[in-house]
């Protein structure tokens, strides 16, 4: 989600296939980049790159100048803006195709929320709805963005299963808010090799070497994509369908969380996914639950993209014709 505010007046196909691995590459990157800064937080961590990433290109759709280059440098957007957008309609259509599909309910939604008596440019508006297929819904900030916030999080909710509730909370919107954009995204799978649930004991979970819990710990033994290394156990788990899958990356030591960030570079993570074979693997996994929920502003300014956050420096002036009169408030 981003919120943009005005400034007050004081202040083809062979050639797809390229497009497309660039910025799955280039979504890889960001998502290290993003992780190495987030992972000094208390307690666990879930967020998802490409959410984020969207999110951000439909941003940078309107994005021009020094503003631009520095979102497309922390993003890792290696593509220049027509092949950038119709690349991520590329990748959207091939999510929506593993929806179609029948096994898995995989549902990607965009919106804005534009000002309603606010002139944004209609190559812009046109650009985002045929590349993204946004819903476009206008509200009035202005007079009362409380109701504009209830609005947009009533949408999100409705889009996730109510499995996101409150995506905007109090404070956020105000009436200098011009422009809100959402990517929203609801994921629901069966594993392809279920779990007994009669195999489900609670069982010993090493948070840390000084901090143990109990939780439910799933079990089966089946056929899987494994590899293992010195420090480091990868396993592949797919969902039904195999057009999904959790790879998941175990450090081999409990106090091994460290190493095992330090050494999580786009290298070793094709290294590790290309090794993966299928051998017979016991697996234990504990059944957990977990939600975050931060904003980026300082995070995104320090991986470079400080103009976007700046009522003087910002320059979004492809979504309204005016240069430094909107800037990113809250991402």
């Amino acid at each position: 989600m981003e919120a943009l505010e005005e400034i007050p007046a004081q202040t083809d196909g062979g050639q797809a296939r390229p497009a497309l691995a660039s910025i799955v590459r280039g979504n890889q990157a960001f998502a290290l980049d993003l992780y190495r800064e987030l992972q000094g937080r208390e307690g666990n961590l879930f967020f998802s790159p490409h959410s984020i990433s969207t999110a951000l290109a439909m941003t940078y759709a309107g994005a021009r100048g020094n503003t631009a280059s520095q979102m497309a440098r922390t993003l890792h957007f290696g593509l220049d803006q027509e092949h950038l957008h119709r690349a991520f309609a590329a990748l959207e259509a091939g999510l929506n195709s593993v929806q179609k599909e029948g096994q898995v309910a995989l549902k990607v939604a965009n919106s804005l929320w534009p000002q309603a008596d606010y002139a944004f440019l209609q190559e812009y508006l046109a650009l985002i709805q045929e590349h993204y297929g946004v819903m476009i819904a206008p509200v009035d900030y202005v007079n009362d963005a409380e109701a504009a916030r209830e609005r947009i999080n009533t949408w999100v909710a409705e889009k996730t299963e109510y499995k996101i509730q409150d995506l905007i909370p109090q404070g956020i919107l105000d009436a200098l808010t011009r422009l809100v954009l959402v990517n929203a995204i609801y994921f629901k799978g069966n594993w392809a090799n279920q779990f007994d649930q009669g195999s489900t004991q609670d069982a010993r979970f090493q948070v840390t070497t000084a901090k143990e819990v109990f939780v439910p710990m799933m079990a089966q033994e089946a056929e899987f994509g494994y590899a293992e290394w010195a420090g480091l156990q990868a396993l592949e788990l797919p969902y039904v369908g195999d057009g999904l899958s959790m790879l998941v990356l175990l450090p081999s030591e409990v106090d091994g969380m460290g190493e095992l960030e330090a050494a999580l570079t786009l290298e070793n993570l094709d290294r590790w996914t290309t090794n993966l074979r299928k051998r017979r693997v016991r697996v234990f996994l504990p059944k957990f639950k977990m939600s975050s929920q931060f904003t980026l502003n300082n995070t995104l300014i320090a991986m470079g993209m400080a103009d976007a956050f700046n009522m003087g420096k910002a320059d979004f002036s492809g979504m309204d014709g005016r240069k430094a009169w909107l800037y990113i408030a809250a991402a």
